[in-house]
């Protein structure tokens, strides 16, 4: 995809949800910016690698991730689980940056079938902002350039807020009796 195109999906990508994410860099790796819901000026950033600094600055975030939020296991909540479980993570990342706090992460990590799976957290003390939906929107614009074709997720289902986000993005639900839903979304046009 041409660097004009991944513009303006990305463009297409970040402004349906009323507050549009203005990429503010394109290299050495992309960097969006918006304002929140609560008037923060919030920053989007890939993350090439989870070491360092930047495994600091997310493990800060996860430390002090309330256990009420926490699903289906995640994240860790041992501090050294949660450093071993951000290293031990691959694939596409993007950061939400309030100032020089991370306040939420999302994933996209390859499942082995060619397939990535979504994980996405934004922490508790920035929930209603519409920093999640701003993450997961930019983190799908941009994940076809990074070679995702298609995503998966699963989320309880009480959980409902998180499901209508997901379908007003275009994941579909598989019908199935667990307790946990899961959802799908194929990029590849």
């Amino acid at each position: 995809m041409s660097e004009s195109a991944s513009n303006n999906r990305l463009h297409e990508r970040t402004g349906s949800s009323g507050a549009e994410a203005t990429r503010v860099r394109s290299e050495p790796t992309p960097s969006w910016a918006f304002t929140d819901a609560a008037d923060r000026e919030v920053h989007l950033d890939v993350v090439d690698r989870v070491a360092g600094e930047e495994l600091d600055a997310l493990a800060a975030m996860y430390d002090d991730y309330d256990r009420s939020h926490r699903a289906q296991g995640l994240p860790p909540v041992d501090p050294a689980d949660v450093r071993e479980w951000l290293t031990d993570l691959p694939g596409v990342h993007i950061a939400a940056r309030h100032g020089d706090r991370t306040v939420g992460h999302a994933a996209l990590v390859p499942d082995g079938e060619g397939g990535h799976e979504l994980a996405i957290f934004v922490h508790q003390s920035y929930h209603d902002a519409g920093i999640g939906t701003q993450l997961l929107e930019t983190l799908l614009a941009y994940a076809p350039a990074a070679g995702v074709e298609r995503v998966w997720l699963t989320v309880e289902r009480y959980n409902h807020a998180a499901v209508a986000l997901y379908e007003k993005t275009g994941f579909v639900a598989e019908d199935t009796e667990t307790p946990t839903l899961k959802m799908r979304l194929a990029l590849a046009e």
